[in-house]
């Protein structure tokens, strides 16, 4: 069977007149996709039973998949995991905060770019997400309808599946969809240049970039998308934008202690990112087997902040939620359930 959760107006537009019902029938079923989240084909009741009956027969069903396993953290974030496509999973978090409830979702089967920090770099690239089991993510999980926000900051990179997000994107702003403010959204990417002009002309919802050194080859050691997608090309992009009003910008900066969390690299940072209308969240890391970094402490992630406000660059050291539970920033990695040894 074939979901219907996941498609586009347009797609759905393409099956009614396939199926020779008159068009309106499609916005129907947009309605009770995603606005009054009908799990079944049958529970649409403006539609004829005879039109129900022939979408059904036609190999439509509404196709909600629910997590495979979830666990609880001390801090109250739930890490979900999602079953996928030849026995492979993928994990995305939900992270409540007084009176905000983000969702962090993923786009990919593990990922591509092996940043070294990263444990789902660690798993490697398992294949792309389709749009329906993006979108499933934010639907299946039982505290779907209290959600205030998404971040695309879960297993893989965004603009690497560009299409199937695009549509994902498309369907929770669009008024026949989740019909969501684009500013409760923000996409994270590591600076893939072959999408993110696409993204920037083709969305409004916010973006992030993670950045992590302001030093070209130490980005690199980090990160080797810096060989091909250099910070400085991503930053001359950038600037060719207006940041001043409707989209946010974010640099994602984790701290590792001896390696970038000194004085020098914060002067060096307000300087590469001077005369963007930007600001940076300070990220904790996570420790990870086999990885010889290690977590800077609180005070000199303060000490880094407080340099940067001081010079007008906004800075805010981001909570770190669900790290008992292996949820937080760059933790997320199904080998385990998968039975691969990550020790």
């Amino acid at each position: 069977m074939e979901p219907l959760l996941g498609k586009t107006l347009t797609e759905l537009q393409e099956i009614i007149a396939q199926l020779g019902m008159p068009k309106f029938t499609a916005k129907q079923m947009a309605q009770w996709i995603y606005e009054k989240r009908a799990r079944s084909v049958n529970d649409m009741t403006n539609i004829s039973l005879t039109n129900r009956q022939r979408i059904i027969e036609a190999g439509y069903e509404v196709g909600y998949e629910d997590p495979a396993d979830a666990a609880v953290s001390k801090d109250g974030t739930i890490r979900y995991l999602f079953a996928t496509q030849a026995q492979k999973h993928i994990e995305s978090v939900y992270i409540p905060d007084h009176d905000r409830a983000t969702l962090c979702v993923s786009s990919q089967i593990g990922c591509k770019m092996n940043c070294y920090f990263c444990q789902t770099g660690k798993q490697g690239f398992n294949g792309q997400l389709t749009t329906h089991q993006i979108i499933n993510q934010i639907f299946a999980i039982p505290e779907s309808k209290s959600l205030t926000n998404l971040v695309f900051m879960g297993m893989g990179e965004p603009l690497d599946n560009y299409d199937n997000v695009l549509r994902a994107l498309e369907i929770i702003t669009a008024p026949w969809g989740l019909a969501w403010s684009p500013k409760r959204v923000t996409v994270s990417t590591i600076g893939q240049m072959k999408y993110l002009p696409l993204y920037l002309e083709q969305s409004q919802c916010h973006l992030a970039i993670s950045i992590h050194s302001p030093y070209a080859d130490e980005r690199l050691k980090l990160m080797p998308v810096q060989q091909a997608y250099p910070i400085s090309d991503v930053l001359d992009l950038l600037r060719q934008y207006d940041w001043s009003h409707q989209r946010n910008l974010t640099f994602e900066y984790i701290v590792f202690r001896g390696l970038n969390d000194d004085p020098r690299h914060a002067h060096a940072l307000i300087k590469l990112l001077a005369g963007l209308q930007c600001k940076v969240n300070l990220i904790r890391f996570h420790a990870i087997p086999n990885v010889e970094l290690e977590t800077s402490d609180m005070d000199a992630m303060e000490r880094f902040r407080d340099i940067l406000n001081e010079h007008g660059l906004t800075c805010t050291i981001r909570a770190s939620r669900g790290e008992d539970i292996y949820a937080a920033c760059g933790m997320l990695s199904s080998m385990k359930r998968e039975g691969i040894n990550t020790k």
